[in-house]
């Protein structure tokens, strides 16, 4: 048996490259699994993909609001264990009066959706078996700003306040932390794929010269949900290969 085994785990943004593999780890250690997404399509894909239907479950929704985030939850079927929130958008910011609704989607779909899903979480989560998770992601963009992406910028370090609160108030039945990825090899990051000039210098900036593998950030996330990690809470973690060094 693993040391998942009959835990319910959320994974939001769970048909992306990170939450899939994620996904992946969770299972081996024998978790019920419930992907969710905005992309029911992409959802069926990676459920497929995954190949354990009895074990993965799938939900879609935008997260848009109190009732959805709950939704959401529920749909586990029963007290999660651990929630892990990597839904997000990533497009530009043209920083015009005009395009203001790129910030507001940035905010809404990055950190308000966050919010509303740990206010959902107090009064749905696991109290059988020590203290519940809640991991959420950050990004690099946070630590060092992000030129021509300052509402998702904004958005990420609002996750890191975030993250600090709730692991204070909720402490200590539920231990709450973050991960920052840098640069991870997933469709969001497509700008950087082959060779040319823009991915050649971001590589050359980071001390392991390469970009990030969707496992490698799964592999923290769910160290941060194991039994190795009980004394770790308001944290956020860089997965960046040393790029930012705190």
């Amino acid at each position: 048996m693993g040391e998942f085994t009959g835990r319910r785990i959320v994974i939001t943004g769970g048909a992306g490259g990170i939450g899939l593999e994620t996904a992946r780890l969770f299972l081996a250690g024998g978790a019920r699994v419930l992907l969710v997404d905005i992309d029911e399509g992409r959802l069926e894909a990676a459920q497929a993909a995954l190949g354990k239907p009895a074990a993965v479950g799938i939900h879609a929704s935008s997260l848009d609001g109190p009732a959805a985030c709950a939704a959401a939850l529920d749909a586990a079927g029963g007290p999660v264990y651990a929630l892990v929130h990597m839904a997000g958008v990533f497009e530009p910011d043209p920083l015009t009066p005009e395009t203001r609704v790129a910030y507001e989607r940035a905010i809404a779909h990055n950190l308000t959706n966050g919010y509303d899903l740990a206010v959902a979480f107090q009064t749905r989560f696991d109290r059988s078996s020590g203290p519940a998770r809640i991991v959420m992601a950050s990004s690099q963009a946070f630590r060092r700003g992000s030129a021509g992406y300052v509402a998702y910028s904004t958005a990420k370090g609002g996750i890191v306040g975030l993250t600090r609160a709730l692991a204070r108030q909720l402490a200590p039945d539920v231990l709450v932390n973050a991960v920052a990825p840098g640069i991870i090899k997933t469709r969001m990051n497509a700008r950087f794929e082959g060779s040319n000039p823009e991915a050649e210098q971001r590589r050359l900036d980071i001390p392991l010269k390469r970009f990030g593998e969707a496992s490698e950030v799964a592999g923290v996330i769910v160290f941060l949900c194991s039994s190795a990690s009980t004394f770790v809470t308001g944290q956020t973690i860089n997965i960046d290969g040393g790029a930012n060094m705190a």
